[in-house]
């Protein structure tokens, strides 16, 4: 178990390091843009993705939607450094509390506020799932309509 506890580790880091190289492609004015009425802007995005590696591993931990709204009203990335650090401490944390995990935790089974049960192993794979969807989407909003292709490589 513990290599792929590991190689899902290092996945998700690789998930990181691209979305920090991607950011570092940006200027702060590309946080305010939105390229659909309704939804996430650039920064919204962002923010949202800087703070996947902390919420889904309180979630993994049985968090009350109560504990999660307060959690997610605690931040306001307004800037690239603040993304980007926050991005980074999400990841370190969360493999710092994974490693920390014995193989019976990580196949203990727990609920998110909505029902779902999955065991911890696979809400690592949902948060490797979740920072990767996103990506996706940042990627596809920053090339289709703003002309801003990263032009990096986005799995090796």
């Amino acid at each position: 178990m513990e290599i792929v506890r590991q190689s899902v580790l290092n996945q998700i880091k690789i998930g990181v390091d691209t979305l920090i190289e991607i950011i570092d492609t940006l200027e702060e004015s590309d946080l305010q843009k939105r390229p659909t009425e309704g939804k996430f802007s650039i920064g919204e995005m962002l923010e949202h993705i800087a703070l996947i590696c902390e919420a889904d591993w309180r979630i993994s931990n049985s968090a009350t939607y109560q504990e999660m709204e307060e959690f997610y009203r605690s931040f306001s990335l307004t800037s690239l450094a603040a993304i980007k650090e926050e991005l980074l401490h999400n990841y370190d944390s969360l493999e710092k509390n994974y490693l920390n995990l014995s193989e019976e935790q990580l196949l203990e089974k727990t609920s998110a506020y909505w029902g779902v049960t999955y065991t911890r192993y696979e809400w690592l794979l949902e948060i490797l799932t979740h920072i990767f969807h996103h990506r996706g989407q940042l990627h596809a909003m920053l090339v289709h309509y703003y002309a801003k292709d990263p032009n990096l490589m986005l799995f090796e």
